[in-house]
């Protein structure tokens, strides 16, 4: 390591720091044996500032990295910056780009909907790129959409429908319910009254409501010029917000819990009369700044009883995970598994630390298998593609990218979801290192052609 890059912040150094160049490269070396069966895309986003620096991790430029699978091999890899104004037309400051909903950064998730792949962030609009990773332009719903959207809205199963939210607002109601329709249609906005301000990063769904999480990392203003504007402050209490689907801010149900903070949920369910939430609970974030991780999330089960007005809390295992997700099938319903990446690191409060496992949940009975990736080898996001011939919830594959630390060579591993501990059924070997990132999804053709 040089000696200018040991002074560097830690989201410019190793694999954090960004890459510049974009690549094409069909010509991929693959150990094992691709299932048939995955006819698709990968699509992950990062932050990646182009001019080489950013003040901080969450604002670098968004890079989407792709590979596309088909027939047994691996098609492509590639990878773009989203062509934002921030790419585009740069020279603009950070804090007058907020009043431009256009002006994203595009570089936390990936999502397929309604035809149209985007690329999202939560203070701006989405993009969308095509499944060759060009941009083809901002994403406001013609005009309907007057606030920014979330990065991690939750698409229905049953109905198709995209349910999102927008936080980043300065003034009352400080949060904004979103409905989109199947056909990719803007059909609800609904002001939602919290006291404050708040990081809402992400929130959960079921069949039949919606659960906002209002929990104490508030808008702090004097922190502009050091990093992300959020504070955790546990005297601004937290809670759960229970709303119809198509309810209104009268519909909404307020529960007090603990202060904490979820940076990503799992899934949530209705049994009955209460609603169970799985979510990665960390006592608080961003403890003594904005670049502070000595906090690690854990999986945490929350019950809500809608007739007691009552939350459970309890925490289900002590090991320390994030990034979970679920098969797209029964996201909002009684998903029997989740896959978590490892966190490692804690009380490191240099930067987060990806693990050198990803975890398979029994959500019902808390027990866990564990897929190591290998000495030095570093995680990323469990993505669940399903075995499109079959109709069980884990017949199918987890997709990640990781990165060996030693040799400094990123892979795209894919696990067989049904024989877990075992090594993966196919590596694909990247051309290029490909930076530490945040989220993405696997999409199916049929979702996009």
């Amino acid at each position: 390591m040089t000696s200018i890059e040991s002074k560097s912040p830690w989201h410019l150094r190793g694999n954090w720091a960004p890459v510049q160049d974009e690549l094409v490269e069909d010509q991929l070396f693959v150990e094992g044996a691709i299932p048939p069966e995955l006819e698709g895309v990968y699509l992950r986003t990062g932050p990646n500032p182009k001019s080489g620096s950013s003040p901080h991790w969450f604002m670098g430029d968004g890079m989407v990295h792709g590979v596309r699978l088909s027939k047994g091999k691996a098609e492509w890899y590639r990878n773009r910056f989203v062509q934002t104004p921030h790419i585009t037309d740069p020279n603009i400051d950070s804090m007058a780009g907020l009043e431009d909903l256009s002006r994203a950064n595009a570089n936390t998730h990936v999502v397929a909907h309604a035809g149209k792949i985007l690329c999202l962030e939560e203070a701006h609009w989405p993009w969308q790129i095509d499944g060759e990773l060009n941009t083809i332009g901002v994403e406001n719903y013609g005009g309907d959409l007057t606030t920014s959207m979330t990065a991690h809205p939750k698409i229905c199963p049953e109905t198709g429908e995209l349910l999102a939210f927008s936080y980043f607002s300065f003034e009352s109601p400080y949060l904004t319910y979103l409905r989109v329709s199947s056909e990719g249609e803007l059909i609800q906005m609904e002001g939602i009254e919290i006291p404050n301000m708040v990081m809402m990063h992400d929130f959960n769904v079921t069949r039949n409501y919606v659960i906002f999480m209002d929990l104490p990392l508030v808008l702090d203003l004097s922190l502009v010029e050091t990093g992300v504007p959020f504070a955790f402050d546990p005297s601004a209490g937290a809670r759960l917000g229970v709303m119809p689907r198509h309810g209104t801010n009268k519909d909404v149900q307020w529960f007090e819990i603990d202060p904490c903070y979820v940076f990503h949920p799992v899934n949530a369910h209705e049994e009955g009369e209460t609603i169970v939430l799985h979510v990665s609970r960390q006592p608080e974030a961003f403890g003594k700044s904005s670049d502070d991780y000595a906090e690690v999330g854990r999986l945490w089960r929350w019950t809500i009883d809608l007739s007691l007005g009552t939350v459970t809390e309890e925490q289900i295992d002590d090991r320390p995970g994030d990034f979970g997700r679920v098969a797209d099938k029964v996201v909002g319903l009684d998903a029997k598994y989740g896959y978590l990446m490892a966190m490692s690191g804690e009380g490191n409060s240099e930067e987060p630390v990806y693990g050198s496992a990803l975890w398979k949940y029994d959500l019902r009975t808390g027990s866990c298998l564990e897929h190591h990736l290998g000495e030095q080898v570093r995680g990323g996001e469990p993505v669940f593609a399903a075995d499109p011939n079959s109709e069980g919830e884990d017949e199918g594959w987890v997709i990640a990218i990781v990165h060996n630390e030693l040799s400094n060579e990123s892979r795209l591993i894919i696990v067989d979801a049904q024989d877990f501990e075992s090594d993966p059924v196919a590596i694909v070997h990247l051309p290029r290192r490909v930076p530490y990132g945040a989220h993405g999804s696997w999409v199916p053709d049929s979702q996009i052609y």
